[in-house]
């Protein structure tokens, strides 16, 4: 099988090159630097500098898109909001159009989304029926997943990869996170009663591996773990799993003075549960916040 994964240099890019590799995949990894792909996703895997280098004839029979800048790292400024939406949403609008135009189409498209794609729901309970929330980082979801749909007009099976912060001792939100509070600084958010779901790496390569077999799987899945926990939760666990203690308190205000509107990432949340995943009967290998992060600490 030959696929092409967007995003593969990124922390789930990586994990996923490894796992396909190791199934006997073919990979062509879309970057922009094609230089460093085969340093960060494995020896033999290609590279595509742009877009522009897949022409009609080279074929692929999967493509991931995981695609996408930092959605945290700086300030919603006009600016940056259009420099994530056009590598988000822009960026899949191409993608697709080059799926439409190839003379052999993949068969599946697995396309990234975010579990921001529900907005801020309070203690709702939310799977993959559940619509679409309001705000910024919603809508962005949302226009992100509606032009990976199109790809389903030209017979493309499309599913999407509505992910929660992804837990892995490469990166990501605990690379952020793991810091202060192995110097016993850790914090609670605002008031803390804000959901937070999480999926540790592992299982999110495995749910993806499943999805791109099963040829039944189609539209959203929620990637993240059955356990969902409140951010004052998550605080205490994550100084219990290193022997910290975590007394301080970020106050939203600072949060809100510091960050702008980005800050109701931290300080807002989704009680999503992985309803379709868990039908399919995947079974979880950490189900539980402590499990995986004792195993990624």
């Amino acid at each position: 099988m030959r696929i092409l994964i967007t995003g593969g240099t990124g922390l789930i890019g990586r994990r996923l090159c490894r796992a396909l590799l190791a199934e006997g995949r073919e990979l062509t990894v879309l970057s922009r630097n094609p230089a460093s792909v085969p340093l960060k996703c494995g020896a033999g895997v290609h590279a595509l500098g742009s877009l522009a280098e897949w022409h009609p004839a080279l074929a692929f029979d999967a493509v991931i898109n995981l695609a996408g800048e930092p959605i945290i790292d700086k300030r919603w400024s006009a600016q940056r909001k259009r420099v994530l939406w056009d590598s988000r949403v822009t960026l899949t609008d191409e993608l697709v159009r080059r799926i439409a135009a190839a003379e052999r189409k993949p068969s599946v498209l697995l396309s990234g989304s975010a579990v921001g794609y529900y907005g801020n729901r309070g203690d709702v309970m939310l799977d993959e029926a559940s619509g679409a929330g309001e705000g910024f980082a919603a809508e962005l979801c949302k226009a992100w997943e509606d032009a990976a749909r199109v790809a389903e007009s030209v017979g493309v099976r499309v599913c999407l990869l509505r992910t929660a912060p992804v837990l892995s001792n490469d990166g990501g939100v605990l690379g952020r996170m793991l810091p202060p509070f192995r110097l016993g600084l850790g914090a609670r958010l605002g008031n803390g009663k804000q959901w937070m779901s999480w999926v540790h790496i592992e299982d999110y390569a495995a749910m993806v591996l499943r999805l791109l077999r099963d040829e039944q799987a189609h539209g959203p899945y929620n990637m993240a773990a059955p356990n969902p926990v409140t951010n004052a939760e998550f605080t205490a666990t994550l100084a219990a799993v290193q022997h910290r203690p975590a007394f301080f308190v970020a106050p939203a205000a600072l949060l809100k003075l510091a960050m702008g509107e980005s800050a109701s990432l931290l300080l807002e949340g989704q009680r999503v549960l992985p309803k379709k995943m868990e039908a399919a009967h995947y079974h979880f290998t950490f189900p539980t916040l402590a499990e995986a992060l004792r195993d990624v600490i």
